[in-house]
């Protein structure tokens, strides 16, 4: 009868450790964060170009008749070196603006993130002090959004694109913002 005293803790501990451990592979990709501006004008981005050699982008260019979406990243984010190659088969779809915001980031660290992954955006602006993201509700890079033509945002994607997450998630979601 004493044994059981001794045998309850650690199939206990046995059954907490499996627990835990299952929950990481039924985790999914994205997280799902609810986000307050879907269907929602997007916030005004008056941010200034990454450098010199950047376009930059601003509130008009996201109403003007054209699906955009905006990527919030990093060259200090690990997930976002993940996802360069996701953003490059975007940019070159047809009918879509790709918008970059550097996230707290400086630009020569920018600047040297994209020279080695590649650079898909049509402009990056920079977010330096993390002052727009927060009107965006961005948690943590990267995050991304889709605007349709007249400048609403229709969806958030938090977490790494990946190809399977950009043909299964992202790009039905551009379409139905071009439909809308």
């Amino acid at each position: 009868m004493k044994r059981w005293i001794f045998v309850l803790p650690v199939l206990g501990f046995v059954a907490v450790a499996g627990f835990l451990f299952r929950s990481l592979y039924l985790t999914p990709t994205q997280v799902e964060l609810p986000s307050v501006l879907i269907d929602k004008p997007a916030p005004p981005i008056a941010l200034s170009p990454l450098d010199e050699e950047a376009k930059g982008f601003a509130r008009a260019d996201l109403a003007a008749g054209k699906v955009t979406v905006i990527n919030f990243f990093a060259s200090w984010c690990a997930p976002c070196r993940l996802e360069a190659d996701s953003l490059m088969l975007l940019s070159r779809s047809p009918n879509v603006t790709l918008y970059g915001v550097a996230y707290k980031d400086k630009p020569a660290d920018t600047r040297a993130f994209l020279a080695d992954t590649g650079n898909p955006f049509a402009a990056i602006v920079a977010d330096r002090q993390g002052l727009a993201a927060i009107d965006w509700g961005v948690t943590a890079a990267p995050e991304t959004f889709v605007i349709d033509g007249k400048g609403v945002i229709r969806f958030k994607y938090v977490g790494p694109l990946s190809p399977d997450s950009l043909a299964r998630v992202l790009m039905p979601q551009i379409e139905k913002a071009r439909a809308s």
